[in-house]
């Protein structure tokens, strides 16, 4: 339990001093994954996309389609792919509009042979 809740019944506060004062426990929070699209390629998107739960990643052709916005911070994606995939450490999301949340990440081309 993050010691701003446990504190905060304790001494009746039902608010904390965000924005103005980051509170500590946010450093704790699960965030969404960034890529390093110079490590991504299909195989490895294919995977990511298989493992993700709320269907946050999906391939189009030789882009990963990343929806920030679907996204649960599960650390799946991680797992799988753990030098391509790492925290953002980015909690706070916001945007005007629904398809700001969609990011396309480029993949490294496939080699003929």
């Amino acid at each position: 339990m993050p010691l701003w809740f446990a504190r905060g019944l304790r001494r009746g506060i039902v608010t904390t001093r965000y924005p103005a004062r980051p509170d500590s426990s946010a450093a704790e929070l699960p965030t969404p994954p960034a890529f390093r699209a110079g490590l991504l390629d299909h195989r490895l998107a294919d995977r990511l996309v298989a493992v993700c739960p709320s269907q946050a990643l999906r391939r189009d052709g030789a882009v990963l389609l990343f929806d920030v916005g679907r996204c649960t911070a599960c650390g799946r994606c991680q797992e799988a792919a753990p030098g391509a995939v790492t925290p953002s450490g980015q909690f706070e999301l916001a945007g005007t509009s629904r398809a700001s949340f969609v990011k396309r990440i480029g993949l490294v081309p496939e080699v003929a042979g």
